[in-house]
C-alpha cells in the first residue's frame, strides 16, 4: 500500500498527509483481503495487481472519514485515534475523503504489466466498483440511513440500507478478486453470492457490536445508533436474534463455497472472523 500511495512533498503535502492519516490508522483490511483471497482461490497470484485492492481500501477509508463528518455521524474517534476532521479541519477532512476516493479510481485506470488481465476485465472492475460505491450503493445507502434516522421504517428499509452501505462495496471486492481470477459464470455467481452474504453478516454484527462492544475494543463511540434513534438488527430482533441472523449469513457465505477446493479456505475463514470478531 505504500508503495503506491502519493508522497506528501511540495506545496500539497498537507493533502496529501490528511490522506494517508486514515489510511495507515489501522484497521482490519477486510476489503482488499477479500479481494485477493478470491482471486487466489481461482489461482491468481495478485503480486502484479496490487492496484485493486489498494483502490478498495483507498475508497473504504474515503468513506470513513465522510461518515465521521459532523453533518453525517459526528464521530471524533476512528479506530482508536481523533478522526480526520479532529486534525485537519472539516474542509480538510472532505478533501481528504474526496482525494481518496479519486485516486483510488486512478489506482484502478493505471496500465498494468500483468498480461493476463486485459482491459476489458480492468474496465469491468472499474465499472463493478463504481456501481457498487454510487448512488446506487454505498452512497445512496448513507443518503437513506441519514433519512431514515429519528423514523419508524419498517425492516425492507433497513435491508436495503445495509445491502447498499455496507454490503455493496464488500459484495464488489469479492467481485474483483473473481474477475481478476478469469472466473466463468459458474464461479462469479457463487462468489457474488458468498459476497452478498458476508456483506450482510458485517453490518449486522456491526450493529451487534454498537450495542454490546466496548470504545475501547473497537476504537470508536458505542451506542450511537441508540442516541440517534437509528434503526438495527438488534432493535427488531433483540440481541440474541440479530446473532442468529449474523450466524445464518455466515453460513450461507461457505455454503456458496461448496463448489470450490481449499483454495478458498481463507474465504471461508474471513466468513467466519466476520461472525465472531469484536471490533
Amino acid at each position: 500500500m505504500q508503495e503506491l500511495m502519493l508522497k506528501p512533498e511540495g506545496p500539497l503535502s498537507g493533502h496529501i498527509d490528511a490522506m494517508i492519516y486514515s489510511l495507515s490508522a489501522g484497521g482490519k483490511q477486510v476489503r482488499p483481503i477479500l479481494c485477493m483471497a478470491a482471486a487466489e482461490t481461482l489461482g491468481c497470484r495478485m503480486d502484479d495487481m496490487m492496484e485493486v485492492p489498494c483502490a478498495l481500501e483507498c475508497i473504504h477509508t474515503y468513506s470513513l472519514i465522510h461518515d465521521d463528518l459532523p453533518a453525517m455521524d459526528d464521530d471524533e474517534l476512528r479506530r482508536g485515534k481523533p478522526t480526520n476532521h479532529m486534525v485537519y479541519g472539516e474542509a480538510g477532512a472532505i478533501l481528504a475523503g474526496d482525494g481518496l476516493l479519486t485516486f483510488a479510481f486512478e489506482l484502478l485506470s493505471r496500465p498494468t504489466n500483468n498480461t493476463e488481465i486485459s482491459s476489458n476485465d480492468l474496465l469491468r472492475i472499474i465499472n463493478v466498483i463504481a456501481v457498487a460505491v454510487g448512488s446506487l450503493g454505498m452512497v445512496g445507502g448513507q443518503a437513506l440511513d441519514i433519512d431514515s434516522e429519528e423514523k419508524d421504517i419498517p425492516f425492507e428499509t433497513l435491508r436495503t440500507i445495509h445491502a447498499c452501505k455496507t454490503g455493496a462495496l464488500i459484495t464488489a471486492s469479492v467481485q474483483s478478486g473473481a474477475i481478476l481470477g478469469q472466473a466463468d459464470d459458474r464461479q462469479y455467481a457463487a462468489l457474488t453470492d458468498y459476497g452478498r452474504n458476508i456483506g450482510l453478516a458485517f453490518q449486522i454484527v456491526d450493529d451487534l457490536l454498537n450495542v454490546e462492544g466496548t470504545a475501547e475494543e473497537l476504537g470508536k463511540a458505542v451506542g450511537s445508533d441508540a442516541d440517534r434513534n437509528k434503526a438495527t438488527y438488534p432493535g427488531f430482533f433483540g440481541v440474541e436474534g440479530t446473532r442468529e441472523k449474523a450466524g445464518q449469513a455466515v453460513e450461507r457465505a461457505i455454503t456458496a463455497l461448496a463448489s470450490f477446493d481449499q483454495k478458498a479456505d481463507p474465504l471461508r475463514d474471513l466468513a467466519r472472523y466476520i461472525f465472531e470478531r469484536t471490533t
